[in-house]
């Protein structure tokens, strides 16, 4: 009997109809003799929905109470889908995320998952139940309920079968798998049977929104394979693994990534001595506020400029820890900016093969596109450009690169 953890979005569970369609396709793989638990997002758009809520009661409601809060949208997508299963004859129990075991930090709206108890979950599978958690949370020490920020019910199913020794982790949303880009920017984007946990990685945390970064890291760290599909049709999805990929041996990009959600923050004048990135950076990180791309430019009589990004809804925080820092180092003026987006290659053949930035650089151009900053790594590299040039930018480099061939 195989163990599979699989995880459904929240548009595969929308309203009664596609829960009760999830539940048939539960009930199908069971009758083939796997074991499942089933991590489920909350309905549609509940989580938006209860968030516009809190905003109608408070100003500013308070981190602890909105994820208690927010929380309480996966309990009921998961609650109807063991009803449902249920109906249907099918042994099934539902579980929160502290019933499942999920223990996380303190760090509400974006908590990190510090370990995974799965004593209850193997009990209830050696009594005969499909298990059905509640994505998305986890409890404190304190027995607080957080939440694990976007994509983290994607989170919970990999960490779950990674502590659970699953042969697969399966997510189904609404795409039928992972795309050389976006389909709803190049309709030419292209289905990858496969791909590498590191090119994933990077397409997740540069902008590709099919997978979020955190649960690929997780499935990276402890070689879960993650398989990707549609809720909605039986087509083959794309497995995420960690062996060599055709489109490695081609030495080719393999995707396109971009990002709409950028702000830039420009300190100017900072004084060049050791010490003083750290300074200005550990409290971001203390805040749970995760800095992209950084440039610094050269000396000038001891004083330079220091540019990073990090997501628009992270700017205003941002900024209120940026700014006094700025003023006790004597640093004249903080800049920010929203109207850049990021767009970038990626490509573990990049590795090996030269003239790829090269060939980047020339169909932005071409493409009439200005680029105003670049970062890299071995298998990506990130230009940023202006926001309202970002799909433009995506159609010219899937071109550039011929990714519509097969």
């Amino acid at each position: 009997m195989t163990l599979i953890v699989q995880k459904y979005g929240g548009s595969s569970v929308a309203n009664a109809e596609r829960i009760k369609a999830v539940a048939s396709r539960i009930v199908r793989r069971l009758e083939g003799g796997d074991q499942l638990v089933v991590v489920v997002s909350a309905m549609g758009d509940t989580t938006d929905e209860l968030i516009d809520l809190a905003h109608q009661m408070t100003d500013r409601p308070e981190a602890r109470e909105m994820d208690l809060l927010l929380s309480t949208g996966e309990i009921v997508s998961s609650t109807l889908l063991a009803m449902t299963l249920k109906q249907l004859g099918c042994p099934a129990v539902a579980l929160s995320g502290a019933q499942a075991g999920i223990g996380t930090d303190r760090r509400y709206g974006r908590a990190r998952i510090l370990k995974v108890n799965p004593h209850r979950i193997e009990r209830e599978l050696a009594a005969g139940n499909a298990v059905i958690v509640a994505g998305f949370q986890g409890i404190t020490e304190e027995m607080d309920i957080t939440t694990l920020g976007r994509g983290g019910s994607d989170t919970t199913a990999v960490a779950l079968a990674a502590a659970l020794g699953a042969e697969r982790c399966e997510i189904y949303t609404d795409v039928e798998g992972i795309h050389t880009a976006d389909p709803r920017v190049e309709p030419n984007a292209r289905k990858l049977p496969e791909i590498s946990y590191e090119e994933m990685l990077e397409l997740a945390t540069y902008g590709a929104r099919v997978m979020h970064n955190r649960a690929v890291e997780l499935g990276a760290v402890y070689r879960v394979p993650i398989y990707v599909a549609s809720s909605f049709t039986d087509s083959p999805g794309t497995l995420i693994h960690g062996g060599l990929t055709m489109m490695e041996q081609r030495n080719k990009v393999m995707g396109i990534a971009h990002d709409t959600n950028v702000a830039r923050i420009t300190i100017r004048g900072v004084p060049d001595r050791p010490g003083i990135a750290a300074a200005l950076f550990e409290p971001l990180g203390q805040a749970g506020i995760s800095v992209d791309t950084i440039v610094q430019n050269a000396s000038v009589e001891r004083l330079t400029d220091l540019t990073f990004t990090v997501s628009r809804s992270d700017l205003n925080r941002s900024l209120e820890i940026v700014r006094p820092l700025a003023a006790g180092i004597e640093a004249p003026e903080v800049l920010a900016d929203t109207h850049l987006a990021k767009v970038s290659i990626v490509g573990s053949g990049m590795i090996s093969g030269p003239g790829y930035a090269g060939r980047m650089f020339r169909a932005l151009y071409e493409a009439g596109i200005n680029i105003e900053l670049i970062t890299t790594s071995e298998i990506r590299i990130t230009c940023l450009i202006d926001a309202g040039k970002a799909a433009e930018a995506v159609r010219a480099l899937h071109t550039a690169f011929e990714l519509e061939q097969t």
